[in-house]
């Protein structure tokens, strides 16, 4: 990662890069909504009966998005995860972090702890 990292290594660009990066994303989305129209957001409050437990409630979940990205939304919104992707493995290797047993450790402590990860 150091070797691609030149104009961008300060710890404050880097945050920064991320974070427009981040923006990036949800503007890939919303640009699939608007601007193309290939898929489409109908979003309301989350019905499920009550008397469920929390492990049954999944099934009720709706995730307000209706179609497929076309390919020139799937592109986008690629090109732009990729970018969230390389700040954040940019941010480990600045912090001397290791992206993947990071991503392992997350893994570890979802699966063990599972529907109780709830943030």
């Amino acid at each position: 990662m150091d070797e691609y990292l030149i104009r961008h290594r300060s710890i404050l660009d880097i945050l920064s890069k991320l974070q427009e990066s981040t923006a990036r994303v949800s503007r890939a989305i919303s640009k699939a909504v608007t601007g193309c129209g290939c898929v489409t957001v109908k979003a309301g409050k989350q019905q499920f009966p009550s008397d469920l437990s929390l492990a049954e409630v999944r099934p009720y979940m709706d995730t307000h998005l209706s179609g497929a990205l076309c390919e020139r939304c799937r592109e986008a919104l690629e090109t732009e995860i990729g970018s969230v992707l390389f700040y954040t493995a940019a941010l480990c290797s600045v912090t001397n972090l290791d992206l993947e047993a990071v991503q392992k450790k997350e893994h570890s402590r979802i699966k063990s702890l599972g529907i109780f990860t709830l943030k």
